[in-house]
Formats: C-alpha cells, sequence, structure tokens
C-alpha cells in the first residue's frame, strides 16, 4: 500500500485558489483582444529592468525640482531593494513554475520573452508598486498616475502570458510593502544624500 503524503491544513485553500487563479489565466489568454495586444506587449518589454520606473524619475528630477529629485532618489532606491528582495528570496523560496502559455495562448501577437526565474511573484509588478508608493511620499499627487501605470504593467504581464494574476496581485502588494517598511531608511538615505546640494 501506498504511502499518501499527509494533509497540509490550508492545501484544500490553495489549492482552489490556483485553480481559480488559472481560470482567470486562461480566460484572458483566450479572449481576442485585437489591438490591446501589441500595446501589451510593448508596455510588457519597456518595464523590464524597470526601464519604465527610471523614464519615470529622470522626468521627475527634471521638471519636479528638489522635491521631484528627492521623489526620484527615493523611487529608485526603493525599486532596487524590492528587487532584490522579489528574486533573491522570493522566487527562489516559492518556485512556482510559469504558465504553460503555448497551450492557452496560441497567438503570437501577444507574446514576449518567457523569463527563465520563478513565476512567483511578479518582479516587474512589484517594482513599479514600489517606485509610485516610494514617489508618493513626497509627491503624493504623482502617486496617482504612477499606480495606474504600475497596474497596466501587472495586466501586461498576465495579457503576454508570463505570469498567472496571482502573481501580479502579490507582487503589487509586496512592492508596496517593502516601500513602507523601508520608508524611514530610505529616506534618511536620500536626505543624507541630498544634503548640500542647490534646490
Amino acid at each position: 500500500m501506498s504511502a499518501r503524503r499527509p494533509q497540509v491544513a490550508g492545501d484544500g485553500w490553495l489549492q482552489a485558489l490556483e485553480r481559480g487563479d488559472a481560470a482567470v489565466y486562461t480566460a484572458i489568454a483566450r479572449t481576442p483582444t485585437g489591438p490591446l495586444d501589441g500595446a501589451m506587449r510593448r508596455l510588457s518589454r519597456a518595464a523590464n529592468y524597470s526601464r519604465i520606473s527610471m523614464a519615470c524619475a529622470a522626468l521627475l528630477a527634471l521638471a519636479g525640482g528638489s522635491r521631484g529629485r528627492r521623489a526620484a532618489s527615493a523611487g529608485l532606491v526603493t525599486v532596487a531593494m524590492t528587487s532584490a528582495f522579489v528574486n533573491l528570496l522570493v522566487k527562489p523560496t516559492a518556485r512556482r513554475r510559469r504558465p504553460e502559455r503555448d497551450h492557452h495562448l496560441p497567438r503570437r501577437t501577444r507574446k514576449v520573452q518567457m523569463p527563465d526565474s520563478a513565476s512567483f511573484p511578479s518582479g516587474h509588478t512589484a517594482a513599479a508598486f514600489a517606485f509610485a508608493s516610494a514617489v508618493g511620499r513626497s509627491l503624493p499627487v504623482a502617486a496617482i498616475p504612477l499606480r495606474l501605470l504600475a497596474t497596466l504593467v501587472g495586466y501586461s504581464r498576465v495579457h503576454t502570458g508570463v505570469h498567472y494574476p496571482g502573481d501580479v496581485v502579490a507582487g503589487g502588494l509586496i512592492g508596496e510593502l517593502v516601500a513602507e517598511l523601508s520608508a524611514g531608511r530610505v529616506d534618511a538615505a536620500v536626505s543624507q544624500t541630498g544634503r548640500g546640494q542647490p534646490s
């Protein structure tokens, strides 16, 4: 008689969540979206290596005066911290496999390169939300469009088939959490660096 794996508390809930997550992924993948495909593919690629956040930081630094420079610096530092946390700790621990995209998403017009890293959580989404949250401490108004942009980046990762929706939701929450927990140290470091610079 083969030994059965012990039932772990929460297994049923986790399995149900994974099934629901996969079902939403499949529904998105199989829904024809026409012109949206190219836009989401380009957005997803533009978010590689946090290039969108870096572009926004440059704009804030150039146009926002001393507050803009502080916000941009805090945003980029927080992105670096979030990326390190996600890629060095969370992904290797979770080890969730990427979606089987070729089975669910036959249209090549929606695809970007499938990353080699684990699927959970979405690093692109985590970094984008971390940047928005950090910038928002100095420039609350700027956080609104930046969070909207972060949401679009997250959706683009599902639309192009490289993440499950749950990966994106978790990435957004992690980005916000890291930004919140590191706020004091990041702001202190940015203030220390910026001393003596003209405003």
